[in-house]
């Protein structure tokens, strides 16, 4: 199984695509290369693909993070998970059941809330997006300053909050404040709630 990420720029018109477009397209590099990994389409949409789906909220969250601390863009992103039927050279030519479910996801959900996730598990489908329209309530909140803690905090999962100060140039009792009010500590949990329920799920 696989995990494909459909997204696209909320609001993108109402900024010159030179604000989010660099942005986007530096974090899409981290996970592979474009068109056969991801693949930016229809000017602001973009799809992605994380070989291991217990990787993919890790990944909607790098996105996420990485654009509002870089310009303060956001993004809407639906994850779909499942079994990739043919793959083309070309992500956006590729399907399957990660893709349909990406695609679900993205039509059907994020009219109420900009990240959700489809699998073939009704049960985990139901768990983890409620889980995901709470977490939503901080992350939809994210200033520049909380974003960028955040995302640099994930990348570093193992840093201290004082290597972490170091790096930005502010005291740690700065970064201790920046990490609560993105939320870091709660949304990590879930983060990780997510990778076990995937792994146990993919195994059996």
């Amino acid at each position: 199984m696989i995990s494909i990420l459909t997204g696209d720029i909320i609001n993108s018109r109402k900024k010159s695509d030179a604000f989010w477009l660099q942005a986007l397209k530096e974090t899409l590099k981290t996970f592979g290369k474009s068109p056969n990994n991801w693949q930016i389409y229809r000017g602001d949409s973009f799809q992605l693909e994380i070989k291991k789906p217990e990787e993919a909220l890790y990944a909607a969250l790098k996105i996420k993070s990485h654009l509002k601390k870089t310009e303060e863009i956001d993004v809407r992103i639906g994850i779909g998970i499942g079994k990739t039927a043919y793959k083309d050279a070309s992500i956006t030519e590729s399907n399957g059941e990660a893709f349909i479910n990406s695609g679900f996801a993205f039509d059907n959900y994020l009219k109420k809330q900009n990240l959700a996730i489809k699998t073939p598990w009704q049960e985990i489908d139901e768990e983890i997006n409620i889980a995901l329209d709470l977490a939503l309530l901080t992350i939809d909140s994210w200033t520049q300053n909380s974003a960028e803690v955040f995302n640099l905090s994930l990348e570093n999962r193992e840093a201290t909050q004082k290597e972490i100060a170091k790096i930005l140039g502010i005291t740690q009792g700065r970064v201790s404040e920046r990490q609560k009010r993105a939320g870091f500590e709660p949304i990590m949990n879930l983060e990780t709630r997510f990778r076990k329920i995937i792994n146990q799920k993919t195994s059996e």
